[in-house]
C-alpha cells in the first residue's frame, strides 16, 4: 500500500532528475503535433510491483496521456504478458519513459525476489517479513513491493512499533527495565519486540511482558529450544543471516515470523521494456 500523494511529490523529484533542463532529444526529433502508443511488456516472468506507479509517471508529466493497466499489482506474469498500454503525446512518452520503466523493473524485482522466500516457506506457519533496510527514500515503495510478493511489513518506521535492540537495552540496564519503561508509555494497542541471542535473555523478555521476541543470529538448535520455551506465550520472529538456502530450515524451527532485507538489498531490477504497439 502507497499513498498516491507522497508518491506524486516523489515523481516530481525523479523527473526533474532526469530531464534536467530540458529533453534534448525528444524536442529536437520529436514534432511536438504527434502522438503514440506504447506497450509495457515483460520480457522475463516476474511478480509485478509498481505498474501503476510507472502509470502515473507518463500522466504526472504529461496529464493528457492515456494509461491501460493490463496486468496489476501482485500477479505473477510469464515472458511476453502485456502490463500497461500508454498513449499520448510521443514527445512527453519518449521523455518519461526511463523514469516510468526505472521504477517498475526496480519494485519488480523486489516482488519478483521476495516471492521467491515466500515460496520457499510455503506449508509452515512461519511468515515472511521485510525490514527497515530499504533504499533512502524508497521505503514506502519498496515494503509496497515486498508485500506484491507476499511479504508482511515489518515497521514502516520507527514511529510504527516498540523495538528493543542490544543497544537500547544496554543504555537501560536489562531488558526487564526496558520493556517496564517501554510499557509505561506505549499506547495501548502498540507491541513490543524485544532482540534476543541468547536463551537467557528470552527467558527475561518472556518473563517482563515482551509482545514480540526476536530470535537474532541463533543456530537451529536454540531456535527450537527457544520456541519450546516460549510455548506460545509471545510471537517468536527469527532474523539475522536469512537466505533462500536456509529460510525453510529456519521456518521448520516453529517461529511465526521471519525477517529478511535480502530481497531489498540483492534483487536485480527485471527486465520491462517500452515498445511502440
Amino acid at each position: 500500500m502507497y499513498d498516491r500523494f507522497l508518491v506524486s511529490k516523489q515523481i516530481d523529484q525523479w523527473l526533474a532528475e532526469d530531464i534536467g533542463g530540458g529533453d534534448l532529444t525528444a524536442q529536437l526529433m520529436i514534432d511536438p503535433r504527434a502522438t503514440a502508443t506504447f506497450a509495457m511488456n515483460a520480457r522475463e516472468p516476474m511478480t509485478l510491483a509498481g505498474v501503476e506507479v510507472a502509470g502515473l509517471v507518463f500522466t504526472r508529466y504529461e496529464p493528457a496521456c492515456r494509461i491501460e493497466i493490463h496486468a496489476h499489482d501482485g500477479a505473477t506474469v510469464e515472458r511476453g504478458a502485456l502490463l500497461m498500454t500508454v498513449s499520448g503525446p510521443a514527445q512527453a512518452l519518449l521523455t518519461a519513459e526511463r523514469t516510468a520503466l526505472n521504477v517498475v523493473q526496480r519494485l519488480s524485482g523486489i516482488a519478483t525476489e521476495t516471492a521467491k522466500y515466500v515460496r520457499a516457506i510455503a506449508g509452515t506457519k512461519a511468515r515472511l517479513l521485510d525490514t527497515r533496510k530499504t533504499t533512502p527514500g524508497l521505503r514506502m515503495l519498496e515494503k509496497h513491493a515486498a508485500s506484491c510478493g507476499g511479504a508482511l511489513n515489518h515497521r514502516l518506521g520507527l514511529d510504527s512499533g516498540v523495538m528493543l535492540k542490544d543497544n537500547h537495552i544496554a543504555v537501560c540496564g536489562s531488558i526487564m527495565e526496558a520493556v517496564k519503561r517501554a510499557r509505561l508509555r506505549v499506547p495501548a494497542l502498540t507491541k513490543i519486540e524485544v532482540e534476543c541471542d541468547r536463551l537467557d535473555q528470552v527467558e527475561e523478555a518472556l518473563a517482563a511482558g515482551a509482545d514480540v521476541i526476536m530470535l537474532d543470529n541463533m543456530s537451529l538448535e536454540t531456535m527450537r529450544q527457544a520456541v519450546a520455551l516460549v510455548d506460545g506465550r509471545a510471537l517468536l520472529e527469527a532474523s539475522g543471516g536469512i537466505r533462500l538456502d536456509t529460510i525453510a530450515a529456519v521456518a521448520a524451527t516453529g517461529v511465526d515470523y521471519i525477517s529478511t532485507s535480502r530481497p531489498f538489498q540483492s534483487a536485480p531490477a527485471v527486465d520491462i521494456g517500452l515498445d511502440e504497439a
